[in-house]
């Protein structure tokens, strides 16, 4: 399996990715991390058992399989992930979008939920069935959690076992008396 199917063919144009920078297309920082210890090509393709030119085509190469750059990491004595080139976009686009669409349909519910006033509502209730139509999985998704608890706590995973009183809560000078 090659380093392109396990990390997702994406390209960097030019910028870096967390670990310095990389060639657009790259999915591995060989030469970057060999250099920067100090590493010849030679003492590689030594290591290897291979040849400079091969080690030279490595380099250069965008995708390696994945036993090349593990054993790159021997030759190189370093952990794996230095040499990896991480993706610099994070979320693929579609990913993006719909985490961006949840988010802005869950603020769209609280608004219509919780808003006292009819125009407010009706203002998000037209807003929800705007997205609804862009994506109709949104129908079914709620508003934020804004009052009391966001999930139901399992017996005996409650924070405090036993109530507390109220009023210790709210005036903690009572507590003294």
């Amino acid at each position: 399996m090659s380093l392109a199917h396990t990390h997702g063919a994406c390209s960097d144009p030019g910028g870096s990715s967390g670990h310095g920078a990389r060639r657009p297309g790259h999915l591995h920082r060989l030469a970057e991390v060999r250099k920067r210890e100090g590493i010849s090509r030679r003492t590689v393709a030594r290591r290897l058992k291979t040849t400079v030119s091969a080690v030279k085509a490595m380099e250069e190469s965008e995708d390696l399989l994945l036993s090349q750059v593990y054993a790159w990491q021997k030759a190189l004595r370093v952990p794996i992930g230095e040499l990896l080139a991480e993706p610099e976009e994070g979320l693929a686009p579609p990913v993006l979008k719909r985490a961006r669409m949840v988010r802005l349909m869950k603020t769209a519910s609280a608004i219509f939920h919780w808003s006292r006033q009819k125009s407010i509502r009706r203002l998000a209730q037209m807003l929800m069935e705007q997205l609804v139509e862009l994506m109709p999985e949104l129908a079914e998704v709620g508003p934020w959690p804004m009052r009391g608890r966001r999930r139901p706590i399992a017996p005996g995973e409650a924070a405090f076992p036993v109530p507390m009183p109220l009023p210790s809560l709210s005036n903690p000078a009572q507590e003294d008396r």
